[in-house]
């Protein structure tokens, strides 16, 4: 399994054509969607209880909404809200103009910090536990991601897909996917973006079982938190 998971398949070399679609796969993708409404429900029913304690947690610690919902690009291009758990201060974007050359740069070239200052304390262990993502089971439910696919980003970041782009945007953006089950803030965006599209070219149920059972062994050692 571990081998599988580690293939250099999806190197830039791999995806060196201009094909901007993919192959239609009907039949995968109604097991995928009825797989999604089984899971997404039974997961908000059991995990009622973690939701009320980390909404505790967060409305007590700092100031500011519960949760936070981030604009999008789903499917076709279509604008989503992506809900999490707050794990940042209410004026993170304000901070930004507070930021160092240094850490513009990165921010600039990640679109995130290895150690954000925005990051509230509860934020911080949410984020490292993936437990702020938890209201993307919302998402799931509604049809506006999937449990498995790329990560959902933001328009500007589209800009970095060139050609890709249209294929990106081919399939629903996933609460977890090949790059994020596979180093995710421990890559680079180049190697991401790679991951990213090869992963569009070669789904598949079994590739989706994989990456499932690959991200619970990486929430649970804690590897490549965001």
């Amino acid at each position: 399994m571990e081998s599988v998971m580690k293939t250099t398949k999806y190197n830039k070399t791999n995806i060196a054509t201009s094909s901007k679609t993919v192959e239609n796969k009907p039949v995968y993708s109604f097991i995928k969607r009825t797989f999604d409404i089984v899971c997404s429900l039974i997961a908000l029913i059991v995990l009622s209880p973690v939701f009320l304690i980390l909404a505790i947690l967060v409305k007590t610690t700092s100031e500011g909404p519960v949760f936070f919902a981030h604009k999008r690009v789903g499917k076709n291009g279509k604008e989503i809200k992506i809900y999490k758990f707050r794990s940042m201060v209410t004026n993170a974007e304000e901070l930004i103009k507070q930021f160092t050359p240094e850490q513009k740069a990165e921010y600039e070239k990640n679109f995130k910090l290895e150690n954000d200052p925005r990051i509230t304390k509860v934020g911080k262990f949410m984020r490292k536990t993936s437990l702020d993502e938890l209201p993307q089971l919302l998402n799931i439910l509604k049809g506006d991601i999937s449990i498995v696919g790329p990560r959902p980003i933001m328009e500007v970041e589209t800009e970095i897909y060139g050609n890709y782009r249209d294929m990106l945007l081919s399939v629903k953006p996933g609460l977890t996917g090949f790059w994020a089950a596979n180093g995710r803030s421990d890559t680079t965006y180049t190697r991401r973006r790679a991951m990213e599209i090869y992963y569009v070219k070669n789904r598949s149920l079994w590739l989706d079982i994989k990456i499932i059972f690959k991200t619970f062994v990486s929430v649970f050692k804690g590897e490549g938190a965001v």
